[in-house]
């Protein structure tokens, strides 16, 4: 069982990784509509996040498969297969010429990541809070709660 509390942490951190990146990511694409960065340095920031981010992204799902986390499998599933589309069709890094037009779907695609990185890191806190809560009682008995509410 303690184990368990360490592979939540470890998913825990992992998404934190995540879900910053592409709230930095966001960010940026904000500011370049604000106009408080120009196209090249956005470009040249977002591209050398781009691939670390697909690199740990396809871990983090690998390690939900390996774990046999079904649930959590499948939640990050479509979003690794979206990614996978991306770097198949080299349109995973932002073209400085093109960057003007195709601002709004770099927001709207990371504003979806945001979303998906959130959900899991809420899923994960609360396994997280379940392992920390279950770890005092892994002994090699089963946990009956009867026996530990009726013996004082």
């Amino acid at each position: 069982m303690a184990w368990d509390l360490i592979y939540w942490l470890i998913c825990f951190c992992i998404d934190i990784a995540l879900f910053s990146s592409s709230l930095y990511q966001y960010v940026m694409l904000m500011d370049l509509e604000a106009d408080y960065i120009n196209p090249f340095e956005l470009s040249t920031r977002i591209n050398q996040l781009v691939v670390p981010e697909f690199v740990v992204h396809g871990v983090f799902c690998a390690l939900f498969l390996a774990a046999r986390r079904w649930f959590m499998f499948l939640l990050t599933a479509p979003l690794t297969y979206y990614i996978v589309m991306l770097f198949v069709k080299q349109k995973h890094l932002i073209d400085v010429t093109e960057v003007f037009r195709v601002l709004n779907t770099e927001k709207k695609c990371r504003l979806v990541k945001l979303g998906v990185y959130f959900c899991l890191l809420t899923i994960i806190i609360t396994r997280i809070t379940i392992s920390a809560i279950f770890v005092p009682w892994s002994g090699s008995e089963e946990l009956d709660i009867r026996a530990s509410f009726l013996e004082f």
